[in-house]
């Protein structure tokens, strides 16, 4: 493959129509199918990506970083995914991360090495959404970078929360949001800075830690040690890096390809529409594909919302529908409900079908991807969260305000459990009929139609 980026490589924007055709309004091109989280994340997104990466020609990551946890069983075998599209294991599809996405250069070669061991393809052919070289002259779409000291700022962060108000965020403390938070400030580095002038690179990364110092008396960073090890991984991923909308663009406009995007946390945890302060840095909703990879809306189709067959929460904040009881330690057990990233136990609960009827607002699901089922096998009786009560009175909206969102009480529907082993269906007439009657009243009660799937199937049926 050359690593040169020819004139014949953007034919489709130099080539426009013949004098006095017009251009036809209608050619959208290829569409790009996207996988989101339904939830507050950890609904199983990697093995839906999976899946459906199968007959992919190209698998995107647009936002997020390293907090992120994807993990797929593939012939016995468990791949955990961090920064790299759980999709790259499938070797005929090409991976892209977006500029969306903040980067951890060493956790990226780790992760890779350490999947390809096991036998997944290796992260040469990654490629890394850039605008790269002086015949661009744009820099604008690059992937930011996220250093060393940005996970130790995370964790001083919260440190400082705790001693002055008492409490934390939660978070990984791998970065996320002091990365974000130099790429707002516009004083964060991109892929672009590194592969150019590392003389001015090396000038613009020792301004960044002095301006994180100057706020942190205790960070400590050996400058010296961080700019050797930057100056080595450059020449590793210089051969990765492609012009990240131009790529895009000819993977839209160009033959007929198979493009999917692989959200990262979940729609509860976006930046905007989540349970805020409680959520992560990005946005993990539908705009985030388009922001992170320069996609059109246009170019949009399916939008695949993955939600577990009941709640799931790591970390604190609000969850209306947790179950500090029995039910909830046999949903951790049975579940195997332990974040991939940090190693916590999640918080566990009642399906809640009013952030699920949220996300579906925002996203506009096409389908859902109804996951772990199987879970719920044992259980003689079980509750959907269907509306939330404040005061006494059914409110129409999902809280903005936290405070709010604590205080509501949850309305449930009951449903008879269906007490039969579905972890081996794999078609809609394997589920008894209790079971479909509990996935339709999800669909009925969203306005989505489902997929379903169990914690160990290799299909989704819809």
């Amino acid at each position: 493959m050359s690593l040169t980026w020819s004139a014949k490589d953007h034919k489709n924007l130099n080539q426009p129509p013949a004098t006095g055709q017009k251009r036809s309004r209608n050619d959208a091109g290829n569409k790009a199918t996207v996988v989101l989280g339904a939830q507050w994340g950890d609904e199983g997104k990697g093995k839906v990506v999976d899946l459906l990466a199968t007959e992919a020609d190209l698998v995107c990551r647009c936002q997020g970083g390293n907090n992120a946890g994807h993990t797929v069983v593939v012939d016995g075998k468990e791949y955990d995914f961090h920064l790299l599209p759980s999709g790259i294991i499938n070797t005929k599809s090409t991976s892209l991360i977006g500029n969306g996405v903040v980067i951890h250069l060493p956790g990226l070669f780790e992760e890779g090495d350490k999947n390809e061991k096991k036998g997944t393809c290796t992260p040469h052919e990654t490629r890394s959404s850039e605008r790269l070289g002086e015949e661009t002259n744009c820099l604008r779409q690059s992937s930011p970078w996220l250093f060393d000291f940005h996970q130790v700022v995370d964790g001083l962060q919260e440190t400082e929360r705790q001693a002055q108000e008492g409490k934390t965020i939660g978070t990984t403390k791998k970065g996320i949001g002091p990365a974000y938070s130099s790429k707002a400030s516009r004083t964060g580095l991109r892929v672009c800075d590194l592969l150019a002038d590392f003389k001015d690179f090396s000038t613009r990364f020792k301004n960044l830690v002095h301006q994180y110092q100057s706020m942190y008396q205790s960070l400590t960073v050996d400058v010296d040690d961080q700019l050797k090890k930057l100056k080595e991984y450059a020449e590793r991923l210089r051969p990765m890096v492609r012009d990240g909308v131009y790529y895009m663009y000819e993977a839209l406009h160009g033959p007929p390809k198979k493009i999917l995007v692989e959200g990262a946390n979940a729609a509860l945890l976006d930046i905007d529409f989540g349970t805020y302060p409680f959520v992560t840095s990005s946005n993990c909703t539908v705009g985030g594909a388009c922001t992170g990879l320069g996609i059109p809306p246009l170019n949009i189709g399916d939008v695949f919302g993955v939600s577990k067959a009941y709640t799931t929460r790591v970390g604190i904040g609000a969850f209306p529908t947790e179950q500090l009881n029995a039910v909830g330690e046999l949903l951790q057990t049975r579940g195997h409900e332990v974040g991939v990233t940090t190693g916590r136990k999640r918080r566990c609960g009642w399906l809640d079908l009013v952030i699920v009827r949220y996300a579906h607002m925002i996203n506009g699901f096409t389908a859902i991807a109804l996951t772990k089922l199987d879970i719920l096998d044992v259980l003689d009786e079980i509750k959907v969260g269907v509306a939330y009560k404040l005061n006494g009175k059914r409110i129409p909206h999902f809280p903005a305000n936290m405070d709010v969102l604590q205080k509501v009480e949850v309305e449930y529907e009951t449903f008879p459990g269906w007490k039969t082993d579905t972890s081996a269906a794999r078609k809609w007439n394997d589920l008894p009929a209790k079971a479909q009657n509990y996935i339709r009243f999800i669909e009925n009660h969203i306005g989505v139609p489902s997929m379903f799937d169990t914690k160990s199937q290799t299909s989704i049926t819809c």
